[in-house]
């Protein structure tokens, strides 16, 4: 092989390579990740023309401050991914959470280096000046282990660096010292979203009680010339922006959900992407990512045998609900009952008992087959319908398995 071949293949590896990392972590710095950043900051043209063509998502490169950061607009929410605070539980933010995450981040913006101490007083000083936000109370233990989650959610993307001390301090001790830098252009660039929420001018009152057409109109992007999000209410879009949008529709939710089944699209997007030219696509796509197309009669989806293009896992002895998800999916070879799956739960509970110690008590039972399904129904494996829960096609990839203990 000439070395002009060598180097072609490594660039076509390192792109992929590149694509599939951010897939998983659409925000990659200098300092978190510099190997990986490296690669994207010399790759960043091929990778940024794969997203911009296959997703229409919008790749930022800032070689000198440090960060790649890839914009992911979605066609929908997905309540299946919040963010997370940064402790072993890995719990999810609660409403107190985000709310004191956009206000940590508001006051954020024009600071570019301060204190723990005085970033609460300042926190505390906005919120009890605002007649929709409750008051945040550094006195209360509770508040400020809420507060230092959001300061570790902060830190982890790069826009806090400590400087001195540590946050973590800050919750049992009000008066810790601890000094943060800002990236105030880093923190700008944390918000996905093509319309700014500021720019909708919506009476405070009404966001509770239009809170999905508000989401929809931050998400709109003007170039598919849609009015709704469909194309049969615009009738004076036209075939170049149709077509645009099912590109990236079909795309987004294939490189970004663990399974796209057919059932699961509109006619039009079925149909595009059953055509000759989606099919050509498909088989491109997933060539210059570096996955494995698997087709099935019901569905699509895109192995990455190296596991890099997802921040979730499974299987995955991780967690003690994704065991009980693999477990569980023995018996779900037909619609069942969630009373049907929490017996089979409290049967592997009583098979295994040195595992899932932190189940052993009080509706502990419960707990384990609510997370297990939880799991299950996040990649794509079953669906719940009232007390039934449903296997997915995808499921059969994971049965027949020699069962051994956790």
């Amino acid at each position: 092989m000439s070395l002009t071949n060598q180097l072609v293949i490594a660039e076509r590896e390192e792109v992929a390579r590149g694509i599939r990392a951010l897939l998983a972590t659409p925000l990659i710095g200098e300092r978190g990740a510099p190997e990986t950043f490296d690669l994207i900051r010399r790759r960043r043209e091929p990778i940024r023309q794969w997203f911009d063509y296959y997703c229409g998502w919008t790749l930022t490169v800032e070689p000198r401050l440090g960060y790649a950061r890839l914009v992911k607009v979605r066609a929908a929410a997905d309540p299946t991914r919040p963010a997370r605070r940064k402790r072993s539980g890995r719990a999810a933010f609660d409403r107190r959470r985000y709310v004191l995450l956009c206000v940590v981040a508001a006051e954020l913006l024009t600071v570019p280096v301060t204190t723990i101490g005085l970033l609460a007083d300042r926190v505390a000083h906005v919120s009890a000046a605002d007649d929709l936000v409750t008051t945040f109370d550094v006195s209360s233990r509770a508040e400020r282990l809420a507060f230092v989650d959001v300061l570790k959610l902060l830190e982890s993307y790069g826009v806090l660096e400590t400087a001195d001390g540590d946050a973590e301090s800050f919750v049992d001790e009000p008066a810790a010292k601890v000094l943060f830098r800002v990236d105030a252009t880093l923190l700008l660039r944390i918000l996905a979203a093509p319309v700014g929420p500021s720019q909708l001018a919506v009476p405070a009152d009404d966001v509770a009680l239009r809170f999905e057409e508000l989401l929809e109109a931050v998400s709109h992007e003007q170039r598919y010339g849609l009015s709704s999000g469909r194309h049969e209410d615009t009738p004076s879009a036209s075939d170049v922006q149709r077509n645009l949008w099912l590109r990236h529709t079909v795309f987004r939710r294939l490189v970004d959900d663990p399974v796209l089944y057919f059932a699961e699209l509109t006619a039009e997007e079925r149909a595009y992407l059953g055509s000759p030219t989606g099919r050509q696509l498909l088989r491109r796509a997933a060539e210059q990512g570096g996955f494995v197309l698997e087709e099935r009669a019901e569905g699509v989806l895109l192995v990455d045998v190296d596991g890099l293009a997802t921040d979730e896992k499974f299987p995955d002895d991780g967690s003690n609900a994704k065991v009980a998800a693999l477990l569980l999916l023995d018996v779900l070879d037909e619609p069942r009952t969630t009373d049907y799956l929490r017996n089979a739960t409290a049967k592997l509970l009583k098979r295994f008992p040195r595992w899932a110690k932190t189940y052993r008590g009080k509706d502990g039972v419960r707990r384990l087959t609510v997370d297990a399904l939880a799991v299950l129904t996040g990649f794509g494996l079953v669906r719940t319908e009232a007390e039934l829960v449903r296997p997915l096609p995808a499921a059969a990839r994971y049965t027949d398995r020699n069962e051994e203990a956790p």
